[in-house]
């Protein structure tokens, strides 16, 4: 970030001072600027590029302690030399000093000392300047560490990554890496406070050791921004693990000091949240896979009814979640559940498997609704004590659409009868409490008519009742798609965020007005 000779502002009313004091620092190979008065000093100052001043005591227009005081009100950073043929004494010496100036020569001046303590001075504030970089960008660091480690996704941490660096570096920034799955993107943003986007590139890591490597580079290697004019671009590269692809980032070679130790250490900390969010990724994808695995396969098809499921795992959740349905024809009738277990782990997950099979199997010995979820309820406070749950449990009579219902703390189950929506109440206390339960309610699903079970997943939000989620849904559900899984779907679209936080389960059926068509014609 240094280079070129130092510019001083040499200003003195004197013609031949001025002229003496800018041939001594021109041979020293300083570059050089004049101005005559305090007026035209400021004004220089505020337009020019200058590193230090070298300004005379007695001006014209001005003092010269009133010029240094207001360079130093508007730059406190620019170095300040007094120099004087008539304001010798301590009194004004001190007063110089007193109100900003870094140094004060009295004449005669000898040429080595103005040249001296010109780099004296410049060596402190270049110093200075470095150590208020380093603490400004070592800042930055700490900033973007925690942004790219608390981004809930891969993209989203790139972006943090790119616009970190776009802050700290002040300039472009790319951040280039591959995903668990082998896709190579990159979060490129064009300057700080710019918003990051993201796009797919490739980026040849053959010979990348393992560690910290730091390069020059061109920067059409790297066109996913428009660089300086005329500059450069410097690759920080970090490959935390032989059998892992490099993160790269890459910011104007302009941007950089000796060393490049803050780029090396954003690589280091970029490479390091993208290598956890590769394991959570990957960890999710077999957390996905063991939970699919304990729901049921497949749907059954039953005549005269269409049915529908979708199931949505958190997208911010590595464990396993208790939800659970179940779908299956004992008997003439259908059993149709759903449920939730407390907890996101895999031992909510393994409750979530015993409450299903244990559904199951005391539906197979005959047991309505109700009494299912009592010999259930025992089994709980039995063998899992500590445990809670919910579940909407209901058996239908397909001919007749005859339904008996039981639920334990459940959300009410939802029904759609030629556009009118009602909740089917059945207050009743959680799997996992003793408590008196209520007796099953009985009714008939018209034909015609769709009902509908979710878990809380569906219409849950932190920011909002939920009374208002229930009446979201009512409002999404008055039209039931032709297309039974479309309409599950569209219920997920509407009501469900982007970035799911807790499971949601979504279970239809509609029983088919007499010689109707199903969904899938």
């Amino acid at each position: 970030m240094e280079g070129g000779p130092a510019t001083v502002l040499v200003v003195d009313d004197s013609r031949t001072k001025r002229y003496l004091l800018v041939s001594w620092l021109s041979r020293a190979g300083f570059a050089t600027l004049e101005a005559e008065t305090g007026g035209e000093a400021l004004a220089r100052v505020g337009v020019d590029q200058i590193d230090l001043v070298v300004l005379d005591v007695r001006l014209p227009d001005l003092m010269g302690f009133d010029v240094c005081e207001r360079i130093k009100k508007a730059h406190p950073a620019m170095p300040v030399i007094h120099v004087s043929a008539h304001a010798v004494d301590v009194a004004d010496r001190a007063q110089g000093l007193t109100r900003g100036a870094d140094a004060y020569l009295a004449e005669p001046i000898e040429p080595e000392e103005l040249v001296a303590t010109a780099h004296a001075v410049l060596r402190y504030y270049r110093a200075r300047q470095r150590a208020e970089l380093l603490a400004e960008r070592l800042t930055g660091l700490a900033e973007t560490t925690v942004a790219v480690h608390a981004a809930p996704n891969f993209p989203r941490l790139l972006k943090a990554a790119a616009a970190g660096a776009a802050r700290i570096f002040k300039g472009p920034a790319v951040v280039v890496a591959e995903t668990f799955d082998g896709d190579c993107i990159a979060g490129v943003c064009v300057g700080p406070g710019d918003e990051p986007r993201i796009v797919p590139w490739v980026v040849d890591d053959t010979g990348v050791p393992t560690g910290s490597t730091v390069w020059v580079d061109d920067p059409g290697n790297w066109g996913l921004a428009d660089w300086p004019d005329g500059d450069r671009v410097t690759v920080g590269a970090a490959k935390l693990r032989e059998d892992r692809a490099p993160l790269y980032v890459v910011v104007p070679t302009s941007t950089q000091t000796a060393g490049t130790p803050v780029l090396v250490q954003v690589a280091q900390a970029v490479a390091a949240a993208v290598e956890a969010q590769r394991s959570f990724d990957e960890e999710h994808r077999i957390a996905v896979t063991l939970q699919r695995s304990l729901l049921p396969r497949r749907i059954p098809e039953i005549a005269g009814l269409d049915l529908a499921v979708r199931y949505e795992p958190a997208s911010v959740q590595t464990e396993v979640g208790g939800d659970f349905y179940e779908l299956v024809m004992l008997d003439g009738h259908l059993l149709m559940a759903i449920g939730d277990v407390a907890g996101h782990s895999l031992h909510a997950a393994t409750v979530m498997a015993e409450l299903r099979h244990a559904v199951r199997a005391y539906a197979v010995e005959g047991h309505q609704p109700g009494a299912i979820l009592h010999r259930v309820n025992e089994l709980m406070l039995t063998l899992l004590p500590n445990e809670l749950a919910t579940i909407c449990l209901l058996m239908l009579e397909p001919n007749s659409g005859q339904v008996r219902l039981a639920s334990a703390g459940h959300l009410p189950a939802l029904i759609n009868l030629n556009g009118t929506v009602e909740y089917v109440q059945h207050s009743a206390p959680l799997l996992g409490v003793r408590a008196k339960r209520p007796d099953d309610l009985e009714f008939v699903l018209p034909a015609g008519a769709t009902l509908v079970l979710y878990t809380d997943g569906l219409i849950e939000r932190r920011d909002t009742t939920i009374d208002e989620g229930l009446a979201a849904l009512a409002g999404c559900a008055e039209v039931v798609d032709a297309d039974l899984d479309a309409f599950c779907q569209r219920l997920l679209v509407e009501l469900a965020p982007t970035e799911i936080s807790d499971d949601v389960a979504v279970v239809a059926l509609r029983r088919r007005p007499p010689g109707g068509p199903s969904s899938s014609d």
